[in-house]
Formats: structure tokens, C-alpha cells, sequence
């Protein structure tokens, strides 16, 4: 049977694999004047809310369900798991950190693509790091240059290749770590260009999965596999020199969008982790202005008992990505703009304890959250939310949140930053020891190593 195999591609692409390959071996790191001292603290930002992030769910189900299953294969103790005693493989830590900074939904995010770029790029290079005897310099080096990457191609391909049903967290996730990871090896141009090319053919995560464990298992498979294509193409593995850009390359293959100038426009002079934002909630992001905005109906004076029902107006997106109304367990709520309406009033905030199982099925929350009315309006942006609350008393509260705390215009400070991380590791190392591993966080760029950091990583 004949097959139409026409290709709507573009054959005149520029050789975007090779121009990263470029950047990401030869770009001077920060000591010798690669980028400003901004990039650099938004760096040590992104590192310190990474390692919180999963020192905070390193003991969850999914966590230990990923332990259990990589000790089968007998691991050498190569690597630490923050927030747990046990070392392992460099891949198996970087799939399993990746997993937990990710699993309660509370990571970095690239507001523009949505991409939460820190979970596979620096679950990959700790990792790696760790096992080299790398410097701190090195890897925050690597990191920022690994997540220009993946913020690069996914400016490139967003919002078709979004649309299309890939979680672009862990697809373009990939190549940032295996560009991470290619630059602490020290790789030259043609191997960093083989570690892109290797990583090009492992795209990973659909959309589907979101609200399971499999999500957050998107960015933890990603930085194995781009930790995997550094390592290969160190030892002289091979792939197309044109792995990314090519008719039938990654990126033409996953997305009908590619704008070849969102990765070549200002390489190395524009840091798209100076874009990076930090959640205060711990739920998809869209969420985050309607929590916001019901956190202040709360602090006006309004209390669930007096709500008749809540009235949100928001963006179509916000309910195409989190419209579960009757969540049924903590997984599921992080998708619940219902849920984390609820939370808002109860709690005036929604950190990880307001997403727990039982805290979803209690039953005023369940009865509070089928008092949110949603609306789609696409005249309001989806990074902002409208709320009334309409009381039994008649009177009606109104706020309108246009950007969100945590946002790029209202961004959460370091102080802010650091409580976050506090409520994250205080639980599982201890305050004093959390205390500690902030400190070596934010002067990781002048470790001699990381061995210091990974010890007090562990409870």
C-alpha cells in the first residue's frame, strides 16, 4: 500500500546542533566574565529551591518506589540522594532526583514555556559532580549553561509542541542535561555535539500522565538519559551532527513550530534562567493566581463557613490543565483549580501539606471546593485569576490577581526562598542541618567540591 510520506519541513534550517555545541563547550563560565552577577544569583536561586525541593519529597511513595526498583539492578554507591541515607549509581541518582524535586510540584519554572528546567538538569550534574570530585564553580557553570539550553529549543517549539500532548519539561530536558553534563566532562565541540545528538532521539513525557507518579518520573528519566548521552558520546559514541535541526531531526519531528531564532538570537549573552521563577504554592502554576487571589479573600475577613459559593473567572488553559473537580488523592489535587481555590481560603497558602491525601478527602474541603464556580474567559491572561466570593449574607468580595506571587513582576524573594526551603528540609535533616545546607547553597559557586554539600544532604 502506498503511503504518503510528504514532509511539511523545513530543509533549509540553520545547524542549531552545532551552534549549541559550540556554545556549550567554548562559552567562558562567570569567573571569566560569561554573564553578569544577576545570572549568577538567579543560579545559586535555582540550585538552593531545586535541592529543598527534593530533600522535601525524598522519603514520598514514588520515591520509594524508584529506589526499590533501581536497587535491583545492584547499584554502585556512586551518588547521594538528598534527603536519604542511601547512595547509588550516578544514572539511578539522577532519575531518582529528578523524581522527587518534582513530585510535589513545587520546582522552578520558565514561566514562558513552562518548563521547570532545574529538576533534569541539575539531578543530572549533582550527580555527576558528585562522582568527579567536580567543583562548585563548575557545576553551577554547567547549570547555567544546560538550562539555556533546554529554555532555547523549548522557546523554539512552544506552544505546538506543548499543544501536541509532550510535557515539555522532560523533552527538552534531555538536551539541557546532557549539555549540563557534556560541559562538567569537559567535552569538546564534535562530542558535545554527539551528546546532543544521542539526546535528541530520547524525548520524554506526554501529558497524559499528569496528576500520576509518572510526572514527576518525566524529569527524573530526562536527566538519565542526558547524564547517559554525555557519557556515551565521551567515549566516542556517535550520532547525527544535525540531531535536532534535520527534516526529520527532533525537533521538526515534534513540533510543526520551530523558530531556529529563539535558540541562535543573544547565545551567550541572554540567560534564560534570568527568566526562572519559584513557586509558593506547590501545584501546577496556572493554579497559582487563584490560590493567591482566595489567600486574600481569606485575609480580607471571608472564612469558608460564610461562602455560599465562589465565582472564578479564568483563562481556558487554566482549566485545560487543572480542571479535576473531584480530586482523589494529593497527586491529583496539584491539578485542581477547585482544590486549590479551597486550600486558599482554608489555609491562606497551599504548600505541600495542603495537597496531602488527607487533607483532599477531608470533608469540608471536598464540600468547599464544589462551591467553585469556574468560568473560562480568555479576555483575562492565563497567568492571572478573577474571584468573587459570594457570601450567604448576600454581600460579594471581589479580588483580581494580575500576577501572582512568585511571578516574574512579583517575584518571591530570598527570604522568601528560604523559608520555602526550610518548610521543605527542616522535616527531614533537621533545622539546624537544613540551616547548614542553605548556607553551603548559597555559596556553592566557590566549593572546592561537592562533598560537603551531599553530606549535609543526608539525614
Amino acid at each position: 500500500m502506498a503511503r504518503n510520506t510528504q514532509v511539511a519541513a523545513d530543509h533549509n534550517a540553520p545547524p542549531v546542533t552545532q551552534i549549541l555545541a559550540q556554545f556549550v563547550a567554548t562559552h567562558p563560565g562567570y569567573l571569566q566574565g560569561g554573564w553578569s552577577a544577576a545570572v549568577e544569583h538567579e543560579a545559586h536561586r535555582t540550585f538552593m529551591n531545586w535541592l529543598g525541593c527534593a530533600v522535601g519529597a525524598s522519603h514520598h511513595e514514588a520515591a520509594d518506589a524508584a529506589l526499590a526498583a533501581v536497587t535491583m539492578l545492584q547499584p554502585a554507591a556512586q551518588a547521594t540522594l538528598p534527603g536519604r541515607s542511601e547512595k547509588v549509581d550516578m544514572a539511578s541518582a539522577a532519575l531518582i532526583n529528578g523524581i522527587t524535586s518534582h513530585t510535589f510540584d513545587f520546582d522552578d519554572t520558565h514561566l514562558r514555556t513552562i518548563i521547570h528546567p532545574a529538576g533534569p538538569v541539575a539531578s543530572a550534574l549533582l550527580a555527576l559532580a558528585e562522582h568527579t570530585g567536580a567543583s562548585g564553580r563548575a557545576m553551577l557553570d554547567a547549570l547555567v549553561i544546560g538550562i539555556d539550553v533546554s529554555c532555547r529549543v523549548g522557546n523554539a517549539m512552544y506552544p505546538d509542541h506543548y499543544d501536541r500532548g509532550w510535557h515539555i519539561t522532560g523533552s527538552t530536558g534531555t538536551l539541557g542535561a546532557a549539555a549540563a553534563c557534556a560541559r562538567l566532562l569537559g567535552l569538546d565541540v564534535p562530542q558535545t555535539a554527539m551528546a546532543l545528538g544521542i539526546a535528541a532521539s530520547q524525548p520524554v513525557g506526554m501529558r497524559e500522565q499528569f496528576g500520576s507518579m509518572t510526572k514527576p518520573f518525566h524529569p527524573g528519566a530526562a536527566a538519565r538519559a542526558g547524564l547517559m548521552s554525555a557519557l556515551l558520546a565521551s567515549k566516542g559514541f556517535s550520532a547525527s551532527a544535525k540531531a535536532l535541526e534535520a527534516p526529520r531531526g527532533m525537533m521538526q519531528t515534534v513540533s510543526t513550530k520551530n523558530d531556529w531564532s529563539e535558540i541562535t538570537g543573544e547565545l551567550g549573552q541572554r540567560f534564560e534562567i534570568s527568566f526562572n521563577s519559584y513557586k509558593p504554592f506547590a501545584c501546577g502554576i496556572v493554579i497559582h493566581p487563584s490560590i493567591d487571589a482566595c489567600a486574600q479573600l481569606r485575609a480580607q475577613g471571608v472564612t469558608p463557613e460564610q461562602v455560599e459559593r465562589i465565582e472564578l473567572r479564568v483563562h481556558s488553559l487554566v482549566l485545560e490543565l487543572t480542571g479535576k473537580k473531584e480530586p482523589a488523592d494529593g497527586l491529583q489535587a496539584k491539578f485542581s483549580v477547585y482544590h486549590g481555590c479551597a486550600a486558599g481560603l482554608s489555609f491562606g497558602h497551599a504548600a505541600e501539606e495542603e495537597f496531602a491525601d488527607e487533607v483532599v478527602n477531608r470533608a469540608d474541603m471536598v464540600a468547599l471546593r464544589r462551591k467553585v464556580v469556574a468560568t473560562v474567559d480568555d479576555s483575562i491572561d492565563e497567568a492571572s485569576a478573577d474571584v468573587t466570593a459570594v457570601l450567604k449574607d448576600g454581600r460579594r468580595v471581589h479580588v483580581f490577581v494580575q500576577h501572582a506571587i512568585g511571578s516574574l513582576q512579583n517575584p518571591m524573594t530570598d527570604a522568601q526562598l528560604e523559608a520555602k526551603f526550610h518548610g521543605l528540609s527542616d522535616r527531614v535533616l533537621g533545622a539546624a542541618k537544613a540551616t547548614d545546607l542553605l548556607a553551603a547553597c548559597w555559596t556553592v559557586g566557590d566549593a572546592v567540591d561537592l562533598q560537603a554539600l551531599t553530606t549535609l544532604a543526608r539525614p
